[in-house]
């Protein structure tokens, strides 16, 4: 059974920092570019940031552009999220997702392309 695990998610005051990590299991995606979405109460959900399958191209919404890092650990079948300078706009869950494309280095950024999905992990912050 392939799942997509995220964890590190939890209660940080604004201006704190976060690491989240999603751990994959049942297949490697060392093939494939992973991203991260988030949804906050209410809203759709929204692309936060991607990397592709070699680490090589990375990207990133623009809300957190200079404050949020993506990257992996093929070995692992790992990826993570640093988030520092976080603002309480940033609470939302964070899900983790894989792209079913293989070998692709173009730009990420569309949920459309993802074929897994992890149950997700809460962000709060507090102002």
């Amino acid at each position: 059974q392939v799942q997509l695990v995220e964890s590190g998610g939890g209660l940080v005051q604004a201006g704190g920092s976060l690491r989240l990590s999603c751990a994959a299991s049942g297949r490697t995606f060392s093939s494939n570019a992973m991203a991260w979405f988030r949804q906050a109460p209410g809203k759709e959900r929204d692309f936060v940031s991607a990397i592709t399958w070699n680490g090589g191209n990375t990207y990133y919404g623009e809300s957190v552009k200079g404050r949020f890092t993506i990257s992996r650990d093929n070995a692992r079948n790992t990826v993570y999220l640093q988030m520092n300078g976080l603002k309480p706009e940033d609470t939302a869950v964070y899900y983790c997702a894989a792209d079913s494309r293989v070998y692709y280095s173009g730009r990420v950024y569309s949920e459309r392309v993802m074929n897994y999905w992890g149950k997700g992990t809460l962000v709060t912050v507090s102002s």
